[in-house]
Formats: C-alpha cells, structure tokens, sequence
C-alpha cells in the first residue's frame, strides 16, 4: 500500500490532469465518439497506466487503492477516460503476473507507454455473465496455435493493436480448459467487426472481433495452459473495484453540478437550492456519494493488505452503479428540462452511469455473488 504521500500526490495529479485535459473536451469526444489517443499518452506521461504493475516493469508500482483514487478522479472529467485506464490496468496486470521477459518487452513495455493499444476479449454471442458458454477455440498446429471464434461488446476492438484473448484449448476440460492468448489484430484472418454506437461512455469504443484461423505463434500464449479462466477470474475483484470508483467519480461530478445550478437557478423568486424537495435530493446525492466512496476504498485497502475481498468488492460495485444511476437521475430531474437537453454534462453523466451497472459482471450477478459468499 502506497503511503498517504504518494496517495495524494496521484490523486492530485490525476484531478489536475482531468480538469485541464479532459473536462473541457468531455462533450465534444461524447458527441463525435472521437478516440482522444493524446490524453492518454499524456496519462503514460505522467505514470498514470498501469497502476499496480511494478516499478520494474515500468508502472507506479502503487496498490488498489491508488488505482480506485485515480479512477474516480479521471471518471469526474469523464467517465470514457477512466474506462480505458481501467481496461490498460487489467491487460497491464495480467501481463505483469502472468508474462515471460519477451512478452513484456513486446506488450506490457509499449502498452504503458502508450505506443501499443490493448483489448480485453472475453463476451461472446452467449457467453457473457455464463463465460462456461465460450465457443471461441485455439487449436494446437504443430509448435504454433489456430485461433477461431467471435467476440463481441469488446472494449477498443475498434482500434486496439493486440488483445488479451480467452480461448478453448480443451472441449472437454470445462473451465480447466481454457487459454489466453496475445494476439496482434492486424494478423490476417482478424476481422474487426462493426463498431457499436452507445448510450453513454461513447468515447471508448466497442465492437466485435472475429478470427477465420488466424496462425499464432507458440508464445502468443499467456500464462499456463489451461489456466485462462482463472486468470481472468483472478482480476474480477480489482476490476470490480475500479468500475465502482469510476461510478463515485461520476457521483462526485453529478453532485458538484447539481449544487452549482440549484445556486443559480431562481424560480418563485429564490435561488431553487431554498426549496426543500432540491435539497433533499442533493443530501442523499452527497450521503451515496461518500458511502460509495468507502466502500470502494475498504474493498480496494483489503486486497492491498492480501485479503480476500471478493464480497466487498463486489458490494462496493453494485452500491456504486445503482447509486450514480439514480443519483445522477436526480441530477437532470433538479436540472429540469435543461438536464434533458444534450450536451448539457448531467445529461451526459446520466448516459454514462447506466453502463456500470451492466459491464465487469451486471448488478445482477454482483448479487450472486454477495449472496454466495455470505452463505459459504
């Protein structure tokens, strides 16, 4: 765990960052759906990917909890930006754990700094929440690998240069039976599929990919054979507990907002932050806020001290989403008809929130999950 210096010293370096590059152009990237590739080679710059990957291997070397910080800020100037730190913080780790020397220097090395672009492919027609579904396979030819299969919803498939890709190795070995693979999307029989146009975060693109057997050297693999699923499954708890900070952060920005107008506004005379029924709803923004706040941060200090944290993280995501959800409805309801209006930032955080509650496991399956770990 970081010590409260260096804490501070990213939170305020990420806050800086998102109020001076990424705030001002956060409704022209949502209206064009445009890639701003600067902001994040100014985020490698800065030592801001890669998070909790050591030192060593060219990340801050800090802990989750350093991770969450930066996300919520990011997620205040807009939430796409924090979404593709949260997916480099992922690649970057699996990466770091599970990569040889040649695989570092060939992804982790130009992923950090941003020279190199990554995808996280997993969702599949059907297999998303149900990843036991997968159909996608990768076939031993000789000392190299066949990779065939459609992925779908896959974060910068779009425009990603490689991705960290879960595969079958083995039909018949269940979860035991499954792989990662680095694989370049610029490989012939790589086929990038149709870029979607979203409801909210639209800055951070998805699509599908499809491989027509598509040839794979013999250390395209990563980590063990076999041992994908659990691979994967091991980063589920920080990415659980990144998407909750993403949501605090479009928690704070929708508060801030909502006291700045209710100010401003004047209706019967008065300011509408007189009114009873305004400040109410801006009370229980600000108490969501800052009980989603904690629990992200207790989830995030538990997996940096070794613990277990899969139940509070998982908590910590759904309270999380469901909050900035209805808190940021809150926010265009005390907007009024102006919140309805596009580009108008409740409107847009609005969008952005909902998506929260669907990615790294739907509220859903959170729920699942708590209740499992409660009655082991």
């Amino acid at each position: 765990m970081p010590d409260e210096g260096t804490l501070e010293l990213l939170k305020e370096t990420a806050r800086r960052f998102a109020a001076d590059q990424v705030a001002p152009c956060a409704a022209e990237l949502d209206e064009t759906e445009a890639f701003p590739r600067a902001i994040y080679e100014g985020l490698a710059s800065l030592g801001l990917l890669g998070i909790t990957v050591p030192e060593a291997l060219g990340g801050a070397g800090a802990g989750v909890l350093a991770y969450a910080v930066v996300m919520e800020e990011l997620a205040r100037g807009y939430a796409s930006v924090a979404d593709q730190v949260g997916l480099v913080e992922l690649v970057s780790t699996l990466l770091a754990e599970h990569g040889t020397p040649t695989q570092h220097a060939a992804f982790l090395t130009p992923l950090l700094r941003y020279e190199r672009s990554c995808a996280y492919a997993l969702t599949e027609a059907e297999a998303g929440s149900d990843l036991a579904a997968l159909k996608t396979t990768a076939r031993r030819d000789g000392d190299s690998w066949r990779l065939t299969g459609t992925k779908m919803w896959i974060h910068m498939a779009p425009r990603a240069d490689f991705a960290a890709v879960l595969a079958r190795t083995d039909p018949a070995a269940g979860h035991r039976g499954m792989s990662i693979f680095l694989v370049d999307l610029h490989a012939p029989g790589v086929e990038r599929l149709r870029a979607e146009h979203k409801m909210g975060q639209r800055a951070s693109p998805v699509g599908g990919l499809r491989f027509d057997e598509v040839h794979l050297p013999a250390d395209a693999l990563l980590g063990p054979e076999g041992r994908g699923f659990h691979m994967m499954m091991s980063m589920l708890d920080k990415g659980r507990i990144g998407i909750g900070a993403l949501a605090v952060g479009i928690l704070q920005a929708a508060l801030e907002e909502s006291i700045s107008y209710a100010k401003q506004r004047v209706q019967f005379g008065q300011p509408i932050s007189e009114q009873q029924a305004i400040r109410f709803m801006v009370a229980d923004m600000a108490k969501d806020t800052h009980a989603a706040r904690l629990m992200v941060h207790h989830a995030a200090r538990m997996m940096d001290e070794g613990r277990k944290a899969t139940l509070e993280a998982s908590m910590a995501k759904c309270f999380a989403a469901d909050a900035a959800v209805a808190r940021t409805a809150d926010a265009v309801q005390i907007h009024g008809g102006t919140g309805y209006i596009r580009g108008v930032t409740v409107e847009r955080l609005y969008r952005d929130a909902k998506i929260t509650q669907i990615y790294e496991g739907t509220n859903q399956i959170q729920r699942v999950i708590m209740a499992r770990e409660l009655f082991r």
